[in-house]
């Protein structure tokens, strides 16, 4: 009896599925301790990056001079002293042409990878169909944009 226990260990340990204690594992456990332990090694890199970041920020907190002086604490603007409210109005159209820019520099990133997709044999009619949809979307909200007054400037 004891000779098929350890024919048994010993195909185990062959096929790679032994515990610690060399106690047969079986397949899904095996599978779930390498699945885990590449998390670790990820978690243990996290651990060590967000370590360094706290050393170097303790470590200049220690080092530094602090010298306060009114100069140092005023308001720094373009090398003018501060003058008024801290407060100032800003358009809104500012940023609305800074979101319609974003909305078309991502989506023309989005034309690389189908010109590639669009080149392979077979797909060309498919993609090119998806693209002029894609184009579509697109157009009818430039559309809107300008119906909607957003693109003249005043």
């Amino acid at each position: 009896m004891a000779a098929d226990v350890t024919d048994v260990t010993g195909v185990a340990d062959a096929a790679g599925l032994t515990g610690v204690s060399g106690v047969p594992v079986d397949g899904p456990t095996a599978l779930a301790s390498e699945y885990f332990q590449s998390y670790s090694v990820i978690g243990l890199l996290a651990l060590i990056g967000v370590l360094f970041v706290a050393v170097a920020f303790g470590a200049g907190r220690l080092l530094r001079p602090v010298v306060p002086t009114p100069e140092k604490l005023l308001t720094y603007e373009c090398g003018v002293d501060p003058v008024g409210e801290g407060w100032a109005h800003t358009q809104v159209r500012y940023y609305v042409y800074a979101f319609l820019y974003v909305i078309f520099a991502v989506d023309s990133i989005f034309l690389f990878p189908w010109a590639t997709v669009f080149a392979a044999p077979g797909y060309g009619a498919t993609t090119l169909v998806e693209m002029f949809i894609f184009l579509g979307f697109l157009a009818v909200g430039l559309l809107y944009a300008w119906k909607k007054g957003v693109l003249a400037w005043a």
